[in-house]
């Protein structure tokens, strides 16, 4: 009973678009005062309970870190040097690209961010370089979503906290995902480039080499630092994101000199606001949270999947199913912090370490970003390239392909999540 009222709240107040955060804190007040008898001061205790961890400032600091490089050269440095060696090769600036997005990821942990800021500057320099337009587009909406995936990662670091998983393990576990999806995007784009014709530019002269290895050193050694940092236990996940604003700020407004200081406080205010939007998901989801653990939800649900599946293979397959038909309707990273915890026993009896579930739950997040009506990307690509949404739904849609073919293979190859994990344990 108490599940189906929540249903019907969730869906009455999605269909009157309601934002999201909303949707949960008001589901979750309409259960307490209908199905219990617990004081509705709970709700805002829980809420405070469910943000009340350093972990949340690692989010912000990495969110402002991507912003200050969004804002910044950084990226564009980047993309110069890594061009600077493959750009003459067939498909060459198409696997920069790739790479670009790569190491970009590896410093901010945010999809649209790398959108922004590598395919603001990648998609009309490939399309001048004789691409396909659509191809182009499709390829850096695509690959902007390993932001996620490549750590650090904004929804890896809530995947920890909703799961009490280590932030550091779960940071490994998607590092070999990260370089698989990679590695298909680089794929595509050279047998594309074969089949096209796209040749590689002319072979960058040595200056040219030296001048770009010093232009985009920096930028190449705040990955080192701040995920060497971590791994090595030098710092921690949340002191490793206050270094990254700092390492960000420093580079930008005193090495590049790019960043002036009057657009210092719109950066922090931008950041600021989109950090703040999260932690309201995250206070809201966290108080649904303790209302289905108090009724028992979970554990009644890795009962009833227990009668009905018995092996793990087909679990995975449907929770799959089910994550990239709910990532049509809502926020995956929503539904990340509420079904988590119900998922929670379910793992347990069918022996899947947290941390595999946690880079399927990403990888869905990230196609989940690909796909109509609710794909962030899509719309932050569409501002990006002024092609309407539609045009870069298209556009994306044999990229999935591909990427649905690493989501099989990361379920079904736990090893692939967990070996550098092993090696750290």
């Amino acid at each position: 009973m108490n599940v189906l009222v929540l249903v019907i709240c969730l869906t009455a107040f999605f269909l009157l678009g309601v934002p999201i955060a909303v949707i949960l804190g008001l589901s979750t007040l309409v259960l307490v005062y209908f199905t219990t008898n617990i004081p509705l001061l709970s709700i805002p205790q829980q809420m405070f309970n469910g943000i009340d961890t350093t972990l949340l400032l690692a989010v912000y600091f990495f969110i402002l870190a991507g912003q200050i490089m969004t804002e910044g050269t950084l990226s564009r440095r980047l993309i110069r040097l890594i061009n600077s060696f493959l750009g003459r090769s067939k498909g060459g600036l198409a696997i920069s690209s790739v790479l670009a997005c790569m190491f970009f990821a590896a410093i901010s942990g945010s999809s649209p961010a790398t959108v922004i800021a590598i395919g603001g500057i990648m998609i009309p320099a490939l399309i001048k370089d004789g691409y396909d337009e659509k191809f182009s587009t499709g390829l850096l909406t695509s690959a902007g979503s390993l932001g996620i995936l490549i750590p650090p990662s904004i929804p890896m670091i809530i995947w920890a906290l909703v799961m009490t998983q280590s932030v550091t393990e779960q940071f490994l576990a998607g590092v070999i995902p990260g370089i698989i999806l990679g590695a298909g995007f680089m794929l595509m784009s050279y047998l594309k480039a074969s089949k096209e014709g796209w040749a590689g530019r002319t072979e960058a002269s040595w200056p040219e080499i030296k001048k770009a290895l010093r232009q985009g050193v920096w930028g190449l050694s705040l990955p080192v630092v701040v995920l060497g940092g971590i791994y090595t236990g030098v710092f921690t996940t949340t002191e490793a994101s206050a270094v990254a604003v700092v390492l960000a700020f420093f580079i930008e407004l005193v090495i590049h000199r790019d960043l002036s200081f009057r657009r210092v406080p719109r950066v922090v205010i931008d950041a600021t606001v989109l950090g703040a939007s999260l932690v309201f998901i995250i206070s809201a989801a966290a108080t649904l949270s303790w209302y289905l653990n108090f009724m028992q939800v979970p554990n009644k649900f890795a009962a009833f999947l227990g009668s009905a599946i018995t092996q793990k293979w087909v679990f995975l397959l449907l929770a799959n199913i089910f994550f990239l038909f709910l990532g049509c309707f809502m926020d995956l990273v929503s539904a990340m912090l509420v079904l988590g915890p119900i998922f929670l026993p379910t793992l347990a009896r069918f022996g899947i370490d947290p941390l595999h579930f946690g880079i399927i739950m990403v990888v869905n997040i990230e196609i989940g970003f690909l796909t109509p009506p609710f794909g962030l990307n899509l719309f932050v690509a569409s501002g990006v390239t002024r092609k309407s949404l539609h045009s870069v739904a298209m556009s994306v849609a044999p990229f999935l392909l591909m990427m649905f073919a690493v989501l099989l293979l990361l379920t079904y190859v736990p090893s692939l999540s967990l070996f550098f994990v092993d090696l750290f344990r």
